[in-house]
């Protein structure tokens, strides 16, 4: 059952016009964000709006702040800051506010997710059933995680999807030449501690590309080998009752503990396979242990599929950003429609 709760409210304040509407217009297309978003270029309409309404982050330029507004019942104030502000706002958390608007909102989301760690309090989302598709295979070299990214990439286009990486060797730092900071291993963290923030911390450190968004994955294949279960399972439902997200995807490899249960988890199951003798004697060999296991459901939840072969025209992120446009796009555009993708 589906209960309507409302959203709480992100207000964001420039008396610079371009940028607050073009920063609004940002957030509204991030179908991530678990508020309503609302823009005002006058601490005065911010004012007025404030009196009626309850505001849980507002992040202000310092050049709009004033004594009024810091009156305001709003749960976190942010400073949009052009570098350097005015002492007497350094009580407030600040974000430099020349930088990309996914930088902005990251750094917005981990300074929530430390009043949250304090509070307790979640954000007022929709609760929905949050579609868990798995994508997992027994045998190698069978172009899974382009496919499990490409298949994020283009649902992600009418539907706010996460693609987490379940691999123990993602190898994404290297093939994307970027080095993650924080990533999927400080979020198992905080499943540990069932910390009641999560989400906001997911939501800081996120990146997205071409309306995919993704977590930096795991750095050690520890962190993947020793998570429970049960510390999975929290960390999904957590993203199901308190995020914005319609669909999870979990590119699944070996190394995930009580492998056979994540899969009974998901709704549903893409196993891209090949036809060589050794292949297809791998993939029996599954099939027949779920089968002993118990795990027929899982069976029926499968969906083989094959996979043509993909010669990626670009390498570092290019490659990533083409893969919804490239010939993978086309074969994954026909399986969404229903055709056969065999």
């Amino acid at each position: 059952m589906i209960h309507a709760k409302k959203k709480n409210v992100f207000a964001v304040c420039d008396t610079e016009i371009e940028y607050a509407y073009n920063f609004m217009e940002y957030l509204m297309q991030k179908k991530n964000i678990p508020f309503e978003i609302q823009a005002f270029t006058s601490p005065e309409v911010l004012t007025d709006f404030a009196r009626n309404h309850e505001i849980e982050i507002l992040l202000i330029s310092d050049k709009a702040m004033n004594e009024e507004i810091r009156s305001l019942p709003v749960r976190q104030i942010i400073i949009l800051s052009e570098g350097v502000h005015s002492p007497d706002l350094d009580q407030y958390p600040a974000v430099y506010k020349y930088q990309s608007s996914d930088k902005v909102i990251r750094e917005v989301m981990a300074c929530y997710g430390v009043e949250n760690e304090v509070t307790g309090l979640q954000s007022g989302v929709v609760k929905k059933n949050m579609r868990v598709i798995g994508v997992y295979s027994p045998i190698g070299r069978t172009q899974k995680t382009s496919f499990a990214l490409t298949l994020g990439q283009i649902l992600g286009r009418d539907h706010a999807a996460l693609y987490l990486n379940l691999e123990s060797y993602s190898g994404f730092e290297q093939l994307l030449d970027i080095h993650f900071d924080k990533g999927l291993s400080d979020i198992l963290y905080y499943a540990r501690q069932e910390n009641s923030s999560i989400v906001y911390k997911i939501a800081s450190l996120v990146q997205t590309v071409q309306n995919l968004d993704f977590l930096p994955p795991a750095l050690f294949p520890m962190d993947i080998q020793t998570t429970k279960y049960e510390e999975w399972i929290w960390l999904f439902r957590q993203l199901e009752q308190n995020s914005n997200y319609e669909v999870l995807i979990l590119d699944l490899g070996d190394g995930v503990t009580d492998l056979y249960q994540i899969l009974d988890y998901c709704t549903e199951i893409y196993v891209p396979i090949r036809q060589d003798l050794m292949s297809l004697a791998k993939l029996e060999q599954f099939e027949n242990a779920l089968q002993m296991w118990d795990s027929v459901s899982v069976l029926e939840k499968m969906k083989k599929i094959r996979i043509p072969f993909y010669a990626a025209g670009k390498s570092g992120k290019a490659w990533f950003e083409e893969l919804a446009w490239s010939e993978l796009g086309d074969y994954v555009r026909k399986i969404l429609r229903g055709e056969d993708g065999g």
